[in-house]
């Protein structure tokens, strides 16, 4: 019964029932990528969606996938992991907003002490 509401209401937890019922009736799978994502396109290939595994988070798609998605390929992306450099660092999602997000030394929101301003800044004054 929860799964049936979050999907009547939310779009942000997985799919919604339009998107199924939309996909169910005019959707053809195309393929799948190593997040357990499936990529959808209409009957005639007019639009592209993809169905996330667990969190909507646009950044979670690769990038091949996300070429074919916005229509700058028409080649699938090959099954599997692509290929990978030795200068590639592996995928992290995006944590903008969270308790996980970066916070460079000096920000407000940085654990700890701020560092105390040394003598190099000079306040701007408007009578000057």
């Amino acid at each position: 019964m929860k799964n049936f509401v979050l999907q009547l209401f939310t779009w942000w937890n997985s799919q919604t029932l339009g998107t199924r019922f939309f996909t169910w009736r005019k959707g053809e799978k195309v393929g799948e990528d190593q997040f357990g994502n499936v990529y959808y396109q209409e009957k005639g290939g007019k639009r592209r969606w993809v169905i996330y595994k667990d969190l909507t988070e646009a950044s979670l798609i690769p990038a091949g996938w996300h070429g074919w998605m916005h229509h700058r390929t028409d080649e699938v992306p090959a099954a599997g992991n692509p290929a990978h450099y030795e200068w590639e660092k592996p995928f992290q999602p995006n944590y903008t907003g969270t308790d996980m997000a970066y916070r460079p030394k000096g920000s407000l929101l940085a654990d700890g002490q701020r560092p105390q301003v040394t003598g190099d800044y000079e306040a701007w004054s408007p009578t000057d």
